[in-house]
């Protein structure tokens, strides 16, 4: 072998020069082990791949179960099982039930009696029947004597002439109460009773609060004179020999109705109206003492006491207008509801709560209207939170009150009270209120 030959393994300087670099590279590359955190990288990727996998199957599997559960709704849509389907077609032409689904006196079918009142009822898009629905047995006019007519709103602005106690109210309770006690098709002389406008409850009364916001003596000949047509028909409640007669319907006077006109026999010859008598004078407490303790928010006795007749009529309202000083004057047979405003006597609750002063007064106002035999009614009472609202709701019922002045139909009586609990009592559980 030539000294001049290369040795087995070496490579010429020719052969070098003609090698590619990026061969070179990738040549040394191969030979050279790779670095600790090339290595964490790529195990860090599988894991990801990994993950992105588990995710993507778990999501595939919950919407194919999802798809599977909304096709098994579909087929029993499609295909009904034989109650389903009897359901469904019953008392249509042709079907089971054909001219069965009807009975004379459905017209409140299902519906609950509750003992709320429907504060301001003429303002809801329609009147009387919306509370009705709801099952509320107090509902609420706003009556303006102008000449011989009695129109209904919340302020002179918003009357018409069309909207009137009688076209709002006393029509339409004629119309439910003739439906209501039609001639029986079976012993027709069996049932001489007369029923309410609650299917559920026949016996219920439902009661129509007559607010006066014009003056009350010039208002009350009109008022009177309109309640005929249910008068005749026997649906109003009345007192008769000193007993109360209870019917479809109860007619309570409140705002600048006449304490006076109620009990007198001139002017209530029926005795068929009925007062709402101020609570604020009805305290009774756990020991019989008829003086209620004092709040700082509450008003004096000064702010409480009957008002005079010839005082303005924007500065009467309900139980101020020429009413007697003495709770004695007041009993279930001149008066129904005590009613009082929330906010008069019991005031703000501190941190949203009723304070014991407080509910000392509640249960002292409820008491006393009980033991005359009157129902107890709290108006103007919170709206908003409605955390508050209800929790204020749940007290007063929980505490004996008779009726709920309720704005909101659906909130009063389709919603559980006890479900949302408001700030007031997070905070009280957190501690977060110390220090304000």
């Amino acid at each position: 072998m030539s000294l001049s030959e290369p040795l087995l393994g070496e490579t010429s300087d020719a052969e070098n020069q003609d090698t590619p670099q990026w061969k070179e590279s990738k040549r040394r590359r191969q030979h050279l082990p790779r670095r600790i955190d090339d290595v964490g990288s790529t195990s860090r990727w599988k894991g990801y791949r990994l993950f992105l996998m588990l995710g993507t199957g778990a999501l595939l599997l919950l919407g194919f179960v999802q798809l599977v559960s909304i096709l098994i709704g579909l087929v029993s849509l499609v295909l009904p099982t034989g109650v389903d389907k009897i359901v469904r077609d019953w008392g249509r032409p042709g079907h089971l039930g054909a001219g069965l689904v009807h009975y004379p006196t459905d017209f409140s079918r299902d519906i609950l009696p509750k003992a709320c009142h429907s504060h301001n009822d003429y303002w809801r898009d329609v009147p009387l029947f919306s509370a009705i629905r709801s099952g509320c047995i107090g509902v609420e006019a706003d009556i303006w004597r102008f000449d011989k007519d009695l129109y209904v709103g919340h302020s002179i602005t918003s009357l018409t002439p069309n909207r009137t106690l009688a076209s709002l109210y006393i029509n339409p309770l004629l119309d439910i109460l003739e439906k209501q006690n039609p001639t029986p098709q079976i012993m027709p002389d069996s049932d001489k009773s007369l029923h309410g406008v609650f299917d559920t409850d026949q016996a219920q009364t439902l009661i129509l609060l007559i607010d006066f916001k014009t003056y009350g003596p010039s208002t009350w000949p009109a008022m009177y004179s309109a309640l005929d047509p249910l008068r005749t028909k026997g649906y109003l409640t009345h007192v008769a020999n000193n007993t109360i007669i209870q019917r479809p319907i109860t007619v309570v006077g409140t705002g600048n109705t006449p304490f006076d006109k109620v009990v007198s026999l001139d002017a209530n010859p029926h005795q068929d109206v009925f007062f709402d008598a101020p609570l604020e004078q009805m305290y009774l407490g756990p020991k019989n003492e008829t003086a209620p303790p004092s709040l700082p928010n509450t008003p004096s006795d000064s702010d409480l006491r009957p008002r005079s007749a010839e005082e303005p009529v924007e500065q009467s309202g309900q139980g101020q207008n020429d009413t007697p000083s003495s709770s004695d004057a007041y009993n279930e047979l001149n008066s129904y509801y005590a009613s009082v405003s929330f906010n008069k006597v019991i005031g703000h609750l501190d941190r949203g709560e009723f304070s014991e002063a407080q509910l000392d007064l509640v249960r002292g106002y409820i008491n006393g209207a009980q033991a005359r035999g009157l129902k107890a009614r709290y108006w103007d009472t919170p709206f908003w939170p409605i955390g508050l609202r209800n929790h204020v709701w749940d007290t007063l019922m929980k505490e004996g009150a008779d009726f709920l002045n309720v704005d909101d139909l659906v909130g009063a009586t389709q919603s559980d009270w006890g479900k949302w609990k408001g700030w007031w009592r997070r905070g009280k559980r957190t501690g977060s209120w110390k220090g304000h």
